[in-house]
């Protein structure tokens, strides 16, 4: 199998190359930010590219796009530092075909490479739990289950309410009504109340 590492970290990329190669997979090329990972895919079209989630000019995420869009049968194996987010949730709706933790990397990537190039799916075992978890919190529609006052705190909040209008309003302390703001944010993974604002239209809470 033909690979191409893509990482902005010269030495982490000499480890995962002495690692695969020790197993005999084959790396055609090194790639060092997005931008030359996604032309290095298109001229050497590799059987897969590992790939960093945090790379300068073009993100492991925007890549992995780019690669199904072009419609190049080149699969994805996503790195990444950190397994607090749900960036994976996103890596594979966009095509990646593996989620690899770099702190995994020496038990994990090799197992990945070839689980990938059988056409299945891999997930480093430690994010498991973290897949469960966000499962556990979706409706059978896919959405994130939120309760009826956080319904009604969202809706408030994507119309502009101040908080404490809307403790007024729902008969709350302004306490609760932040903390429940908090909850929704953590919830939906939103970062600002302009995330909010999105999550509410996206689950009909409120009229774009």
């Amino acid at each position: 199998m033909k690979i191409l590492l893509a990482d902005d970290h010269v030495m982490f990329r000499h480890c995962v190359r002495n690692l695969l190669e020790s197993a005999g997979i084959e790396i055609v090329g090194e790639a060092s930010d997005g931008a030359d990972a996604l032309r290095m895919v298109m001229d050497l079209q590799p059987d897969a590219i590992v790939l960093d989630v945090n790379m300068p000019l073009q993100n492991g995420i925007e890549v992995a796009k780019e690669i199904r869009l072009a419609g190049l049968e080149t699969r994805v194996i996503m790195l990444t530092m950190y397994d607090e987010d749900n960036s994976f949730l996103e890596a594979f709706r966009v095509g990646v075909q593996a989620y690899v933790l770099k702190t995994q990397a020496s038990a994990d990537l090799v197992r990945a490479v070839r689980e990938v190039s059988r056409g299945r799916l891999y997930l480093s075992p430690e994010l498991t739990a973290k897949l469960v978890e966000v499962y556990l919190k979706q409706d059978d529609d896919g959405s994130v289950r939120l309760s009826f006052r956080e319904r009604q705190i969202l809706q408030l909040v994507a119309e502009g309410t101040i908080t404490r209008e809307i403790a007024r309003m729902l008969n709350l302390s302004v306490k609760s009504v932040e903390s429940h703001r908090s909850q929704l944010m953590k919830k939906l993974e939103a970062t600002n109340i302009a995330g909010l604002v999105r999550h509410a239209v996206r689950l009909r809470v409120v009229s774009p």
